[in-house]
C-alpha cells in the first residue's frame, strides 16, 4: 500500500517511520511511505507556501498553487484516495481506518499547517479527517496517526492477525482488562476466573467486563453497541 505524505516538515516523520511495527512494515514492503514537501513546487524565489487571507484575519493561509502541484506530481494507482487532515473533518475511527486498509492501494495525506489552506485545495480532496475536536499546531500529528492506524491492519504486519479482532472497537466496545504475572502485586491479584482454565468462563466474564467498561467509560458507545445490538434482535 502506498502513502503519499504533503508536508512542510518532513523530518517530522523520520523517527516513527523507523521504529516498531510501523518501521518493520516497511522494511518488509507492506506499505511504502513517500514524503513531499510543497515548498519544492513553490512558483516564487523565496519558495514561499504561505500567504495573508483576502479580507483580513489573523494568520496565513497555505497556497494553493505548491499544494496542487505536489498532488499532480504524484502517480496515481487505481484505487486512490487523497485526504486533508483538518479538525473541520470526519472523526478517525476503527471504521474508518478498516474501509482504507481494505479498499484503497493509495492514500495521499495533506497536511495542514497556520490557520489552514487556501479553499480551492478542497478541490483535490476525497475527505477530510479529523483526530478530535480540538486544534493542534500541525496536520503531521493526526497523518502520523491514520498511517499508523491504517498500516498495522494490513496483512503481515501485525504478527498475530487474531489479535485484531479481539481489541478495543473492534465489537463496537472497548477492551476487557488484562493481566500478566506475577498473580499478585502490592495488594492487587489477577481475578481467579483467568487461571481457572475454564475457557468458556474466562470468554463469558471478559464479554462482561468489555460490556461494563464501555457503560462506564464511553456510554455513547455502549448505546450505539445496545442499539445495534436490540436492532440485531429485532431483526431475527
Amino acid at each position: 500500500m502506498r502513502f503519499d505524505i504533503l508536508t512542510l516538515f518532513p523530518d517530522f516523520f523520520a523517527s516513527p517511520l523507523g521504529s516498531g511495527l510501523l518501521g518493520k512494515a516497511l522494511i518488509k514492503g507492506i506499505a511504502e511511505v513517500n514524503l513531499v514537501n510543497p515548498r519544492e513546487f513553490a512558483i516564487d524565489k523565496h519558495r514561499r507556501v504561505d500567504d495573508e487571507p483576502y479580507g483580513g484575519g489573523v494568520g496565513m493561509l497555505i497556497k494553493p498553487e505548491p499544494v496542487f502541484a505536489a498532488v499532480e506530481s504524484l502517480p496515481v494507482l487505481p484505487r486512490r484516495q487523497v485526504i486533508f487532515m483538518t479538525p473541520q473533518g470526519k472523526p478517525m475511527n476503527q471504521p474508518l481506518l478498516k474501509e482504507l486498509a481494505l479498499n484503497y492501494d493509495q492514500i495521499v495525506i495533506i497536511c495542514g499547517h497556520y490557520e489552514g489552506v487556501d479553499e480551492r485545495v478542497l478541490n483535490l480532496v476525497d475527505r477530510e479527517v479529523s483526530l478530535g475536536d480540538f486544534v493542534l499546531t500541525c496536520g503531521e500529528i493526526p497523518a502520523l496517526a491514520l498511517l499508523n492506524g491504517t498500516i498495522r491492519l494490513l496483512p503481515g504486519t501485525i504478527g498475530k492477525e487474531e489479535s485484531l479482532k479481539a481489541e478495543s472497537f473492534e465489537a463496537g466496545l472497548l477492551d476487557y482488562p488484562q493481566y500478566t504475572r506475577p498473580f499478585t502485586f502490592r495488594e492487587w491479584e489477577v481475578p481467579q476466573v483467568l487461571r481457572s482454565g475454564n475457557h468458556a468462563e474466562i470468554d463469558r466474564w471478559r464479554k462482561e467486563q468489555q460490556i461494563e467498561r464501555t457503560r462506564i467509560r464511553r456510554p455513547d458507545l455502549y448505546q450505539q453497541w445496545l442499539d445495534e445490538e436490540n436492532q440485531g434482535a429485532d431483526a431475527s
